[in-house]
């Protein structure tokens, strides 16, 4: 495993530091990427390890506030992703940053967010992962006409595909909190389940990195080494939230795109 394995943007964000931290750290990254749904507390691990090398390289901290969110560590995520934003001034990372103000028991900052300026810099599908985020917040709230009304208003994006099964999934789930329970259904029944991805082939080579080469100690935490699908992707390859929650969910490790 190598420093290659990363995309190039990734990449470059890592020639701030010398060439071995950023080998070592760009593992870290790998495996925190390959991990973060099977495993995200060992991601999580491996992605606190490149923090320790890289700390002030956007993308190490961008793996941090994601694995931390897929924890269940929102004041933590929330403060890496804010870190992240200063670093480089995207925005990108807000639907996650609003989601872990639900998470915290916060659904009106959740909505200071999405109301925010910019929350208007967003790309469709941003938007559209931000509207479940609202959607979820006016739940908190319970304001279920709310919640259901943001999500018939999502960009055309958010109709198709695995996002539009999500938004119909997040849907449904306020169909059935207002006791809507046969359109809910129908729904739901509309859904592709092929939109929303499927496992890991079996067959995919497995790539075995030893996590006490770089003297870290996570082996103890792993059996001395981790196996991973050699087809996933780091986490600066997210395009939205790693796992908002459908409406009235606290926000946990749903399924990513």
């Amino acid at each position: 495993m190598t420093i290659s394995q990363l995309d190039r943007a990734a990449r470059g964000r890592l020639r701030t530091v010398s060439k071995e931290t950023a080998e070592v750290v760009g593992k870290h990254l790998v495996m925190a990427g390959r991990l973060i749904d099977t495993d995200p507390e060992l991601a999580y691990e491996h992605a606190q390890a490149a923090v320790r090398r890289a700390g002030r390289v956007d993308v190490v901290r961008e793996a941090a506030g994601l694995t931390a969110y897929r924890t269940g560590r929102y004041a933590e995520a929330l403060r890496e992703l804010r870190t992240v934003r200063r670093l480089n001034g995207s925005s990108e990372h807000l639907p996650i940053m609003a989601d872990c103000e639900r998470g915290l028991g916060r659904p009106e900052r959740a909505l200071a967010l999405a109301a925010s300026e910019e929350a208007g810099t967003l790309d469709d599908v941003a938007r559209t992962e931000l509207a479940i985020v609202v959607s979820g917040a006016r739940v908190d709230l319970d304001e279920l006409d709310a919640a259901l009304a943001v999500l018939d208003h999502v960009p055309a994006v958010g109709t198709r595909g695995e996002l539009g099964a999500r938004v119909l999934q997040a849907k449904a789930a306020v169909l059935e909190l207002l006791g809507r329970t046969e359109e809910a259904a129908e729904l739901l029944g509309s859904v592709d389940a092929a939109a929303l991805g499927s496992a890991l082939d079996e067959d995919d080579d497995v790539v075995v990195y030893d996590l006490t080469e770089d003297g870290d100690d996570l082996g103890a935490e792993s059996g001395d080494a981790v196996a991973a699908t050699q087809h996933a992707t780091g986490p600066g390859d997210e395009e939205g939230p790693v796992g908002s929650a459908a409406p009235g969910d606290r926000p946990t490790t749903e399924e990513s795109r």
